[in-house]
Protein backbone atom coordinates (compact mmCIF):
# COMPACT_ATOMS: atom_id res chain seq x y z
CA UNK A 1 0.00 0.00 0.00
CA UNK A 2 2.89 2.17 0.53
CA UNK A 3 4.45 1.38 -2.42
CA UNK A 4 1.17 2.17 -4.12
CA UNK A 5 1.28 5.37 -2.21
CA UNK A 6 4.79 6.84 -3.58
CA UNK A 7 4.10 5.33 -7.00
CA UNK A 8 0.67 8.10 -7.10
CA UNK A 9 2.77 10.80 -5.33
CA UNK A 10 5.28 10.33 -7.77
CA UNK A 11 3.26 10.28 -10.78
CA UNK A 12 2.71 13.66 -12.89
CA UNK A 13 -0.96 12.63 -14.42
CA UNK A 14 -2.30 12.05 -10.51
CA UNK A 15 -0.80 15.21 -9.38
CA UNK A 16 -2.55 16.95 -12.05
CA UNK A 17 -5.76 15.29 -11.44
CA UNK A 18 -5.74 15.56 -8.00
CA UNK A 19 -5.06 19.54 -8.32
CA UNK A 20 -8.10 19.47 -10.56
CA UNK A 21 -9.97 17.84 -7.82
CA UNK A 22 -9.29 20.07 -5.42
CA UNK A 23 -9.68 23.18 -7.05
CA UNK A 24 -13.56 21.87 -8.58
CA UNK A 25 -14.06 20.94 -4.77
CA UNK A 26 -13.11 24.54 -3.57
CA UNK A 27 -15.38 25.96 -6.34
CA UNK A 28 -18.24 24.03 -5.07
CA UNK A 29 -17.85 24.21 -1.63
CA UNK A 30 -18.05 28.04 -1.76
CA UNK A 31 -21.06 28.15 -4.44
CA UNK A 32 -24.22 30.23 -3.02
CA UNK A 33 -26.28 27.19 -3.92
CA UNK A 34 -24.16 24.70 -1.80
CA UNK A 35 -24.13 27.13 1.05
CA UNK A 36 -28.03 27.15 1.40
CA UNK A 37 -28.05 23.42 1.10
CA UNK A 38 -25.53 22.92 4.17
CA UNK A 39 -26.58 25.64 6.40
CA UNK A 40 -30.49 26.24 6.27
CA UNK A 41 -32.48 28.61 8.20
CA UNK A 42 -35.58 28.19 10.65
CA UNK A 43 -34.17 24.67 11.89
CA UNK A 44 -34.78 24.52 15.14
CA UNK A 45 -37.15 23.64 17.88
CA UNK A 46 -39.12 26.34 17.95
CA UNK A 47 -40.06 26.32 14.81
CA UNK A 48 -41.54 22.65 15.05
CA UNK A 49 -43.40 23.68 18.42
CA UNK A 50 -45.61 26.11 16.75
CA UNK A 51 -46.79 23.34 14.54
CA UNK A 52 -50.61 21.82 15.15
CA UNK A 53 -48.81 18.39 16.04
CA UNK A 54 -47.06 19.34 18.78
CA UNK A 55 -49.65 21.67 20.17
CA UNK A 56 -52.41 18.25 19.52
CA UNK A 57 -49.36 16.05 21.19
CA UNK A 58 -49.30 18.39 24.42
CA UNK A 59 -52.73 18.01 24.80
CA UNK A 60 -52.59 14.33 24.92
CA UNK A 61 -49.95 14.16 26.75
CA UNK A 62 -50.89 16.35 29.98
CA UNK A 63 -54.30 14.41 29.72
CA UNK A 64 -52.28 10.67 30.12
CA UNK A 65 -50.01 12.47 32.95
CA UNK A 66 -53.12 13.42 34.70
CA UNK A 67 -54.36 9.49 34.44
CA UNK A 68 -51.15 8.37 35.63
CA UNK A 69 -50.66 10.52 38.71
CA UNK A 70 -54.39 9.49 39.88
CA UNK A 71 -53.90 5.73 39.31
CA UNK A 72 -50.69 6.01 41.07
CA UNK A 73 -48.67 3.54 38.51
CA UNK A 74 -45.13 5.12 39.44
CA UNK A 75 -45.38 2.42 41.99
CA UNK A 76 -45.98 -0.35 39.36
CA UNK A 77 -43.37 0.89 37.12
CA UNK A 78 -40.62 2.41 38.97
CA UNK A 79 -37.35 0.62 37.80
CA UNK A 80 -39.57 -1.48 35.43
CA UNK A 81 -37.56 -3.01 32.21
CA UNK A 82 -40.66 -1.99 30.30
CA UNK A 83 -39.03 1.88 30.66
CA UNK A 84 -36.02 0.78 29.00
CA UNK A 85 -37.02 2.41 25.78
CA UNK A 86 -33.84 1.32 23.95
CA UNK A 87 -33.58 -1.86 24.61
CA UNK A 88 -37.25 -2.34 23.04
CA UNK A 89 -36.87 0.04 20.17
CA UNK A 90 -33.27 -2.66 19.57
CA UNK A 91 -35.32 -6.03 19.50
CA UNK A 92 -37.41 -5.60 16.77
CA UNK A 93 -35.21 -3.70 14.44
CA UNK A 94 -32.25 -5.82 15.07
CA UNK A 95 -34.77 -9.35 14.71
CA UNK A 96 -37.38 -8.07 12.16
CA UNK A 97 -35.03 -9.17 9.19
CA UNK A 98 -34.16 -12.75 11.06
CA UNK A 99 -37.99 -13.62 11.44
CA UNK A 100 -38.07 -16.80 9.18
CA UNK A 101 -41.57 -17.95 10.67
CA UNK A 102 -45.71 -17.36 9.96
CA UNK A 103 -46.64 -13.75 9.49
CA UNK A 104 -43.51 -12.66 10.37
CA UNK A 105 -44.88 -8.55 9.90
CA UNK A 106 -47.31 -8.91 12.90
CA UNK A 107 -45.05 -10.20 15.29
CA UNK A 108 -42.56 -7.23 14.20
CA UNK A 109 -45.68 -5.18 15.23
CA UNK A 110 -45.84 -6.80 18.14
CA UNK A 111 -42.41 -6.04 19.20
CA UNK A 112 -42.75 -2.86 17.92
CA UNK A 113 -45.67 -1.92 20.08
CA UNK A 114 -43.76 -2.71 23.09
CA UNK A 115 -41.42 0.07 22.59
CA UNK A 116 -44.29 2.19 21.59
CA UNK A 117 -46.19 1.74 24.46
CA UNK A 118 -42.48 1.88 26.58
CA UNK A 119 -41.31 5.29 25.33
CA UNK A 120 -45.32 6.56 26.20
CA UNK A 121 -44.38 5.56 29.34
CA UNK A 122 -40.94 7.58 30.11
CA UNK A 123 -43.17 10.37 28.83
CA UNK A 124 -46.16 10.35 30.63
CA UNK A 125 -43.57 9.54 34.21
CA UNK A 126 -41.10 12.36 33.66
CA UNK A 127 -43.16 15.91 32.67
CA UNK A 128 -39.93 17.51 31.74
CA UNK A 129 -38.80 15.46 29.29
CA UNK A 130 -39.83 16.44 25.75
CA UNK A 131 -40.00 14.43 22.42
CA UNK A 132 -36.14 14.90 20.36
CA UNK A 133 -36.15 17.36 17.88
CA UNK A 134 -35.43 16.50 13.87
CA UNK A 135 -35.95 18.77 10.83
CA UNK A 136 -37.32 15.45 9.21
CA UNK A 137 -39.61 14.19 12.19
CA UNK A 138 -42.31 16.69 10.97
CA UNK A 139 -42.36 15.18 7.32
CA UNK A 140 -42.41 11.64 8.65
CA UNK A 141 -45.48 12.28 10.18
CA UNK A 142 -47.08 14.12 8.05
CA UNK A 143 -46.49 11.51 5.69
CA UNK A 144 -48.32 8.95 8.00
CA UNK A 145 -50.89 11.19 8.18
CA UNK A 146 -51.47 11.31 4.14
CA UNK A 147 -50.92 7.73 4.17
CA UNK A 148 -53.81 7.07 6.41
CA UNK A 149 -56.47 9.40 4.82
CA UNK A 150 -54.92 7.35 1.25
CA UNK A 151 -55.95 4.23 3.34
CA UNK A 152 -59.63 5.72 4.80
CA UNK A 153 -60.53 6.49 1.36
CA UNK A 154 -59.40 3.70 0.11
CA UNK A 155 -61.65 1.75 -3.17
CA UNK A 156 -61.74 -1.35 -1.14
CA UNK A 157 -61.16 -0.14 2.55
CA UNK A 158 -61.25 -3.81 3.60
CA UNK A 159 -58.24 -4.94 2.00
CA UNK A 160 -56.88 -1.67 2.43
CA UNK A 161 -57.37 -1.30 6.41
CA UNK A 162 -54.76 -3.49 7.84
CA UNK A 163 -51.77 -3.03 5.01
CA UNK A 164 -52.41 1.37 5.40
CA UNK A 165 -52.65 1.05 9.11
CA UNK A 166 -49.67 -1.36 9.50
CA UNK A 167 -47.76 0.93 7.11
CA UNK A 168 -48.40 3.71 9.09
CA UNK A 169 -47.48 2.22 12.62
CA UNK A 170 -44.25 1.70 11.02
CA UNK A 171 -43.33 4.85 9.77
CA UNK A 172 -44.39 6.43 13.01
CA UNK A 173 -41.65 3.89 15.07
CA UNK A 174 -38.97 6.19 12.98
CA UNK A 175 -40.23 8.98 15.82
CA UNK A 176 -40.00 5.72 18.14
CA UNK A 177 -36.10 4.93 17.37
CA UNK A 178 -34.86 8.63 17.53
CA UNK A 179 -36.52 9.37 21.13
CA UNK A 180 -35.32 5.38 22.11
CA UNK A 181 -31.54 5.97 21.79
CA UNK A 182 -30.60 8.25 24.35
CA UNK A 183 -26.73 8.14 23.90
CA UNK A 184 -24.13 7.82 22.06
CA UNK A 185 -23.35 4.11 23.43
CA UNK A 186 -26.89 2.85 22.76
CA UNK A 187 -26.41 4.14 19.25
CA UNK A 188 -23.53 2.56 18.49
CA UNK A 189 -24.67 -0.60 20.08
CA UNK A 190 -28.19 -0.47 17.93
CA UNK A 191 -25.78 0.07 14.50
CA UNK A 192 -23.13 -3.14 15.61
CA UNK A 193 -26.46 -5.81 16.11
CA UNK A 194 -28.01 -5.09 13.02
CA UNK A 195 -24.61 -5.24 10.91
CA UNK A 196 -24.39 -8.41 12.84
CA UNK A 197 -27.56 -9.40 12.24
CA UNK A 198 -27.40 -8.96 8.23
CA UNK A 199 -24.68 -11.03 8.85
CA UNK A 200 -26.10 -13.49 9.96
CA UNK A 201 -29.43 -13.42 7.46
CA UNK A 202 -26.50 -13.33 4.59
CA UNK A 203 -24.92 -16.20 6.16
CA UNK A 204 -28.30 -18.39 5.90
CA UNK A 205 -28.26 -17.35 2.90
CA UNK A 206 -25.46 -18.43 1.30
CA UNK A 207 -26.28 -22.19 2.67
CA UNK A 208 -29.69 -21.72 1.25
CA UNK A 209 -27.23 -21.40 -2.06
CA UNK A 210 -24.84 -24.28 -1.51
CA UNK A 211 -27.69 -26.96 -0.34
CA UNK A 212 -31.19 -25.55 -2.25
CA UNK A 213 -32.79 -24.47 0.62
CA UNK A 214 -36.52 -22.78 0.36
CA UNK A 215 -38.44 -21.32 -2.26
CA UNK A 216 -37.96 -20.61 -6.01
CA UNK A 217 -40.19 -19.20 -8.57
CA UNK A 218 -40.02 -19.36 -12.10
CA UNK A 219 -41.00 -15.69 -11.89
CA UNK A 220 -37.51 -14.53 -10.70
CA UNK A 221 -35.46 -15.59 -13.58
CA UNK A 222 -35.60 -15.64 -17.05
CA UNK A 223 -35.07 -19.21 -17.75
CA UNK A 224 -34.45 -18.98 -21.57
CA UNK A 225 -32.05 -15.93 -21.22
CA UNK A 226 -30.32 -17.26 -18.08
CA UNK A 227 -30.14 -20.75 -18.12
CA UNK A 228 -26.74 -21.06 -15.92
CA UNK A 229 -29.03 -19.01 -12.62
CA UNK A 230 -30.88 -22.03 -11.18
CA UNK A 231 -31.13 -20.42 -7.67
CA UNK A 232 -31.56 -17.01 -6.74
CA UNK A 233 -30.99 -16.21 -2.18
CA UNK A 234 -33.82 -15.39 -0.83
CA UNK A 235 -33.05 -16.24 2.72
CA UNK A 236 -35.42 -14.85 5.77
CA UNK A 237 -36.84 -12.18 3.62
CA UNK A 238 -38.95 -14.41 1.02
CA UNK A 239 -37.59 -12.87 -2.04
CA UNK A 240 -34.21 -11.87 -3.72
CA UNK A 241 -35.36 -8.61 -4.57
CA UNK A 242 -36.36 -7.70 -1.20
CA UNK A 243 -33.03 -9.41 0.50
CA UNK A 244 -31.48 -6.98 -2.25
CA UNK A 245 -32.72 -3.94 -0.82
CA UNK A 246 -32.29 -4.57 2.91
CA UNK A 247 -28.37 -5.54 2.40
CA UNK A 248 -28.21 -1.93 0.18
CA UNK A 249 -28.68 -0.35 3.81
CA UNK A 250 -26.51 -2.80 5.81
CA UNK A 251 -23.20 -2.88 3.43
CA UNK A 252 -22.91 1.34 3.81
CA UNK A 253 -23.29 0.81 7.31
CA UNK A 254 -20.54 -2.22 7.87
CA UNK A 255 -18.52 -0.54 5.61
CA UNK A 256 -19.01 2.71 8.10
CA UNK A 257 -18.32 0.13 11.31
CA UNK A 258 -15.12 -1.22 9.48
CA UNK A 259 -13.49 1.75 8.89
CA UNK A 260 -14.30 3.45 12.55
CA UNK A 261 -13.15 0.44 14.14
CA UNK A 262 -10.02 1.71 16.54
CA UNK A 263 -8.75 -1.98 17.04
CA UNK A 264 -7.96 -5.23 14.89
CA UNK A 265 -10.32 -7.44 16.76
CA UNK A 266 -13.02 -5.09 15.37
CA UNK A 267 -11.60 -4.32 12.21
CA UNK A 268 -11.54 -8.49 11.64
CA UNK A 269 -14.97 -8.92 12.96
CA UNK A 270 -16.97 -6.07 10.41
CA UNK A 271 -14.46 -7.08 7.39
CA UNK A 272 -16.34 -10.33 7.79
CA UNK A 273 -19.81 -9.21 8.08
CA UNK A 274 -19.07 -7.37 4.81
CA UNK A 275 -17.80 -9.97 3.12
CA UNK A 276 -20.75 -12.70 4.25
CA UNK A 277 -22.94 -9.50 3.06
CA UNK A 278 -21.33 -8.67 -0.27
CA UNK A 279 -21.13 -12.96 -1.06
CA UNK A 280 -25.05 -13.14 -0.43
CA UNK A 281 -25.99 -9.48 -2.48
CA UNK A 282 -24.31 -11.56 -5.58
CA UNK A 283 -26.21 -14.67 -5.13
CA UNK A 284 -29.37 -12.39 -4.83
CA UNK A 285 -28.66 -12.14 -8.76
CA UNK A 286 -30.76 -9.07 -8.33
CA UNK A 287 -29.65 -6.53 -10.84
CA UNK A 288 -31.57 -3.24 -9.40
CA UNK A 289 -30.46 -4.19 -5.84
CA UNK A 290 -26.41 -4.66 -7.44
CA UNK A 291 -27.06 -1.20 -9.48
CA UNK A 292 -28.12 0.34 -6.11
CA UNK A 293 -25.49 -0.84 -4.10
CA UNK A 294 -22.65 0.44 -6.86
CA UNK A 295 -24.62 4.20 -6.48
CA UNK A 296 -24.21 3.69 -2.86
CA UNK A 297 -20.58 3.06 -2.79
CA UNK A 298 -20.06 5.74 -5.28
CA UNK A 299 -22.08 8.17 -2.51
CA UNK A 300 -19.62 6.58 0.34
CA UNK A 301 -16.77 7.32 -1.95
CA UNK A 302 -17.46 10.57 -2.76
CA UNK A 303 -18.30 11.83 0.31
CA UNK A 304 -15.35 10.11 2.33
CA UNK A 305 -12.87 11.02 0.09
CA UNK A 306 -13.31 12.43 -3.68
CA UNK A 307 -10.24 11.71 -4.95
CA UNK A 308 -10.68 7.89 -4.65
CA UNK A 309 -13.02 8.28 -7.65
CA UNK A 310 -10.03 8.28 -9.64
CA UNK A 311 -9.47 4.74 -9.14
CA UNK A 312 -12.90 3.50 -9.91
CA UNK A 313 -11.70 2.36 -13.53
CA UNK A 314 -9.31 0.41 -11.94
CA UNK A 315 -11.73 -1.25 -9.49
CA UNK A 316 -14.36 -2.04 -12.32
CA UNK A 317 -11.80 -3.74 -14.81
CA UNK A 318 -10.24 -5.95 -11.77
CA UNK A 319 -14.13 -6.67 -11.00
CA UNK A 320 -14.59 -7.93 -14.43
CA UNK A 321 -11.76 -10.27 -14.54
CA UNK A 322 -12.90 -11.34 -10.74
CA UNK A 323 -16.17 -11.79 -11.26
CA UNK A 324 -17.68 -15.24 -12.55
CA UNK A 325 -19.51 -14.61 -16.40
CA UNK A 326 -22.80 -15.72 -14.66
CA UNK A 327 -22.65 -12.55 -12.65
CA UNK A 328 -21.68 -10.40 -15.83
CA UNK A 329 -23.77 -11.12 -18.38
CA UNK A 330 -26.50 -10.61 -15.86
CA UNK A 331 -25.40 -7.48 -14.49
CA UNK A 332 -24.86 -6.55 -18.27
CA UNK A 333 -28.08 -7.14 -19.03
CA UNK A 334 -29.91 -4.21 -17.08
CA UNK A 335 -32.16 -2.28 -19.61
CA UNK A 336 -32.67 -5.21 -22.26
CA UNK A 337 -35.97 -5.10 -23.31
CA UNK A 338 -35.94 -9.02 -24.38
CA UNK A 339 -35.48 -10.14 -20.82
CA UNK A 340 -38.55 -10.97 -19.83
CA UNK A 341 -38.42 -9.10 -16.49
CA UNK A 342 -37.08 -6.27 -17.64
CA UNK A 343 -40.49 -5.79 -20.20
CA UNK A 344 -42.56 -7.34 -17.66
CA UNK A 345 -41.76 -4.17 -15.64
CA UNK A 346 -41.95 -1.71 -18.26
CA UNK A 347 -45.42 -3.19 -18.86
CA UNK A 348 -46.55 -2.42 -15.89
CA UNK A 349 -45.31 0.87 -15.80
CA UNK A 350 -46.98 1.95 -18.52
CA UNK A 351 -50.77 0.39 -17.44
CA UNK A 352 -50.25 1.90 -13.91
CA UNK A 353 -49.25 5.02 -15.62
CA UNK A 354 -52.49 5.04 -17.25
CA UNK A 355 -54.54 4.43 -14.38
CA UNK A 356 -52.93 6.91 -12.84
CA UNK A 357 -54.37 9.81 -14.81
CA UNK A 358 -57.74 9.21 -13.50
CA UNK A 359 -56.45 8.52 -9.67
CA UNK A 360 -53.77 10.66 -9.17
CA UNK A 361 -55.30 12.90 -6.33
CA UNK A 362 -55.59 10.70 -3.75
CA UNK A 363 -55.03 7.22 -5.46
CA UNK A 364 -56.63 3.68 -5.02
CA UNK A 365 -55.53 3.08 -1.80
CA UNK A 366 -52.82 0.71 -0.42
CA UNK A 367 -52.67 -3.15 -0.45
CA UNK A 368 -53.10 -5.73 -3.20
CA UNK A 369 -56.99 -6.07 -3.13
CA UNK A 370 -57.17 -2.46 -3.93
CA UNK A 371 -54.46 -2.39 -6.79
CA UNK A 372 -56.42 -5.40 -8.38
CA UNK A 373 -59.51 -3.87 -8.39
CA UNK A 374 -58.44 -1.32 -10.50
CA UNK A 375 -55.23 -2.30 -11.99
CA UNK A 376 -56.89 -4.87 -14.33
CA UNK A 377 -59.11 -2.36 -16.41
CA UNK A 378 -55.88 -0.30 -17.59
CA UNK A 379 -52.90 -3.18 -17.64
CA UNK A 380 -50.54 -2.84 -20.65
CA UNK A 381 -50.75 -6.47 -22.71
CA UNK A 382 -52.87 -7.97 -19.81
CA UNK A 383 -49.93 -8.06 -17.70
CA UNK A 384 -51.03 -9.04 -13.98
CA UNK A 385 -49.31 -7.90 -11.26
CA UNK A 386 -49.81 -7.46 -7.46
CA UNK A 387 -48.44 -3.63 -7.48
CA UNK A 388 -46.69 -1.08 -9.36
CA UNK A 389 -42.97 -2.66 -9.41
CA UNK A 390 -41.85 0.88 -8.66
CA UNK A 391 -41.25 3.07 -5.31
CA UNK A 392 -42.37 6.30 -6.27
CA UNK A 393 -45.55 5.06 -8.39
CA UNK A 394 -46.81 3.15 -5.80
CA UNK A 395 -46.80 5.97 -3.31
CA UNK A 396 -49.24 7.83 -5.82
CA UNK A 397 -51.57 4.51 -6.41
CA UNK A 398 -51.76 4.56 -2.49
CA UNK A 399 -52.10 7.87 -1.68
CA UNK A 400 -52.03 10.08 -4.23
CA UNK A 401 -49.70 12.57 -5.50
CA UNK A 402 -49.75 14.47 -2.12
CA UNK A 403 -47.79 11.28 -0.77
CA UNK A 404 -45.12 11.60 -3.02
CA UNK A 405 -45.15 15.43 -2.83
CA UNK A 406 -44.07 14.94 1.17
CA UNK A 407 -41.83 11.92 0.61
CA UNK A 408 -39.80 13.92 -1.63
CA UNK A 409 -39.82 17.03 0.79
CA UNK A 410 -38.86 14.26 3.48
CA UNK A 411 -35.86 12.76 1.14
CA UNK A 412 -34.63 16.09 0.51
CA UNK A 413 -34.53 17.25 4.08
CA UNK A 414 -33.21 14.29 5.53
CA UNK A 415 -29.77 14.84 2.98
CA UNK A 416 -29.72 18.16 3.79
CA UNK A 417 -29.56 17.06 7.60
CA UNK A 418 -26.75 14.57 6.87
CA UNK A 419 -24.85 16.42 4.50
CA UNK A 420 -25.18 19.65 6.76
CA UNK A 421 -23.75 17.19 9.33
CA UNK A 422 -21.25 15.81 7.47
CA UNK A 423 -19.50 18.90 6.46
CA UNK A 424 -19.27 19.63 10.31
CA UNK A 425 -18.37 16.71 11.66
CA UNK A 426 -14.99 16.75 12.80
CA UNK A 427 -14.88 13.35 14.59
CA UNK A 428 -13.98 10.21 11.99
CA UNK A 429 -16.40 7.76 13.61
CA UNK A 430 -19.38 10.11 13.66
CA UNK A 431 -18.34 11.05 10.09
CA UNK A 432 -18.13 7.56 8.74
CA UNK A 433 -21.49 6.48 10.22
CA UNK A 434 -23.45 9.60 8.80
CA UNK A 435 -21.58 8.70 5.50
CA UNK A 436 -22.58 5.10 5.21
CA UNK A 437 -26.10 6.14 6.20
CA UNK A 438 -26.43 8.56 3.77
CA UNK A 439 -24.90 6.09 1.20
CA UNK A 440 -27.66 3.68 2.10
CA UNK A 441 -30.49 5.63 1.62
CA UNK A 442 -29.04 6.97 -1.68
CA UNK A 443 -28.61 3.58 -3.08
CA UNK A 444 -32.31 2.24 -1.82
CA UNK A 445 -33.79 5.01 -3.58
CA UNK A 446 -32.24 3.66 -7.03
CA UNK A 447 -33.06 0.14 -6.05
CA UNK A 448 -36.84 1.52 -5.74
CA UNK A 449 -36.93 2.47 -8.90
CA UNK A 450 -37.41 -0.87 -10.12
CA UNK A 451 -39.60 -2.48 -7.52
CA UNK A 452 -41.51 -1.55 -4.97
CA UNK A 453 -39.46 -1.80 -1.95
CA UNK A 454 -42.43 -1.68 0.36
CA UNK A 455 -44.13 -4.61 -0.48
CA UNK A 456 -42.20 -6.62 2.24
CA UNK A 457 -43.34 -4.74 5.89
CA UNK A 458 -40.12 -5.72 7.66
CA UNK A 459 -37.86 -3.92 4.54
CA UNK A 460 -39.98 -1.28 5.05
CA UNK A 461 -39.58 -1.33 8.90
CA UNK A 462 -36.40 -0.85 8.28
CA UNK A 463 -36.02 1.39 6.22
CA UNK A 464 -38.27 4.06 8.35
CA UNK A 465 -36.07 3.08 11.80
CA UNK A 466 -32.91 3.25 9.30
CA UNK A 467 -33.75 7.42 8.74
CA UNK A 468 -34.10 7.21 12.22
CA UNK A 469 -30.26 6.32 12.88
CA UNK A 470 -29.42 8.69 9.67
CA UNK A 471 -31.48 12.04 12.25
CA UNK A 472 -29.59 10.18 15.65
CA UNK A 473 -26.21 9.64 14.03
CA UNK A 474 -26.16 13.49 12.66
CA UNK A 475 -26.21 14.64 16.35
CA UNK A 476 -23.84 11.81 17.34
CA UNK A 477 -21.41 14.19 18.98
CA UNK A 478 -23.67 15.94 20.96
CA UNK A 479 -24.84 12.56 22.60
CA UNK A 480 -23.65 12.08 26.04
CA UNK A 481 -21.70 8.89 26.39
CA UNK A 482 -24.22 7.05 28.70
CA UNK A 483 -25.21 3.41 29.09
CA UNK A 484 -27.01 0.56 27.39
CA UNK A 485 -29.42 0.73 29.78
CA UNK A 486 -30.69 3.82 31.36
Amino acid sequence: MEQMKQVLSASLVWRWLTAVCLWFSRQWERSGLVQWFLHPAGWNRASSERSVFFKLWSLVRRGLCWLYDKLRLEKLFAGSIFTRTWLWCAIPVVLAPMLAVSRPSLITMGLAAIGYASLLLNLVRDRERQLAWSPVNKYIILYAGVYLAGTLFSVDLESSLQPGLLSVAFILFSIVVYNGVTNRNQLDTLVALMVLAGAIVSAYGILQYIFRWGYQSAAWVDSDMFSSIQFRVPSTLENPNMLGQYLILLIPLGGAKLLGAKDWLNRVFYLACCSVMCVCMILTFSRGAWLGLLFAGLVFVLLLNPRLLLLAPFVMVALYFVLPDTVISRFTSIGNLTDNSTSYRVYIWIGVLAMLKDYWLCGIGPGDGAFNMVYPAYSYNTIVAPHSHNLFLQMVCDAGICALVVFLLLLFNFFRDMCSAIGKEKNWTSRVLQIGITAGVCGFMVQAMTDYSFYNYRVMFLFWAYLALGGLAARRGQLPEGRLLV
